[in-house]
């Protein structure tokens, strides 16, 4: 989809709720800012559409939002406005990276924003479990590493946010695939008491339907997740126009995270998640090994 940017679906997708929760049509968005109904679709969609910010704003003063999505809203039609103008200098609308210091919390909404809209995630990890997937005791002994001095309060608000993703999976609403090494089997954040928690609670999720845990083991020598490393695939249901959204591959470093859209790209890391499943442990196998190895821990 030319022009479709992440920045862009993400704002179009709240735009639409925003609307829907409105109880206004297509038809009655567009007579209020003087466009026409495919324009408010194609801006709902991700797609360039000629709107201003004045418009946008009565666009919110017509479905009546709260203050707090009113300035959600803005904030992320700034970041694709921003975006438009760095892909006009740069000559170029394919992905873009964000470092976390400075903007982490618009970072983490931004990631939060594309996992919710996913119906499909495939999450290769060599050295931790996926968020997705994490205790809360292990998450805990994350976040006292990775930030330091944190404030038991926002400590527990970042594990009522890890709650609240993992929802998803109990609702069934999202197909999880989870390619782990066995490395990932052995570290402890947190200690062995840690560990083997986080061991039963990966057996027991993994015996749901719409989860698949497959375990590569140390001897099977390299793979192709020894070069494509730690990553997540997401993939998007057909929009309302019936376009299929492109899947967004994540990549996240010690200083930023890399949003990848690229067909070739996505080719890759798609021809890498087959090397891997090839590779890697039956589901069945995978859950005999994980509760060996929480028994051995719990000794």
């Amino acid at each position: 989809m030319a022009g479709s940017t992440i920045p862009r679906r993400a704002f179009g997708r709240f735009l639409r709720v925003l609307r829907e929760r409105a109880q206004k049509s297509m038809l009655t968005a567009g007579l209020a800012i003087d466009v026409s109904p495919p324009t408010i679709l194609r801006l709902e969609d991700g797609l360039p559409s000629k709107v201003s910010t004045p418009q946008i704003e009565r666009l919110l003063d017509l479905y009546q939002v709260t203050p707090a999505d009113r300035k959600e809203a803005l904030e992320m039609w700034e970041v694709v406005k921003r975006q438009d103008k760095l892909a006009k200098v740069q000559g170029t609308n394919k992905g873009w990276w964000q470092g976390y210091s400075d903007v982490y919390k618009t970072y983490f909404d931004h990631y939060l924003r594309l996992e919710a809209a996913a119906t499909r995630m495939t999450s290769h990890q060599l050295v931790l479990m996926p968020g997705i997937l994490q205790v809360p005791e292990y998450r805990r002994a994350l976040i006292h590493t990775f930030v330091p001095g944190l404030s038991a309060v926002d400590a527990e608000r970042l594990l009522e946010l890890a709650a609240r993703r993992q929802e998803r999976l109990i609702d069934d609403d999202l197909n999880l695939v989870a390619l782990l090494s066995e490395s990932v089997l052995l570290h402890q954040p947190g200690g062995s008491r840690v560990l083997v928690e986080q061991l039963r609670h990966l057996a027991e999720i993994s015996e749901r339907p719409n989860v698949s845990i497959r375990v590569v083991r140390h001897n099977v020598g390299t793979y192709q997740g020894h070069v494509v490393l730690s990553f997540t695939l997401l993939e998007f249901p057909p929009m309302a126009s019936r376009l299929v959204e492109p899947p967004v591959v994540y990549v996240e470093g010690a200083e930023g995270a890399l949003y990848l859209e690229r067909d070739d790209v996505i080719d890759r890391y798609r021809q890498a998640i087959s090397g891997i499943q090839a590779v890697a442990l039956s589901e069945e196998d995978t859950r005999d090994l994980v509760l060996r190895t929480a028994k051995e821990y719990s000794a």
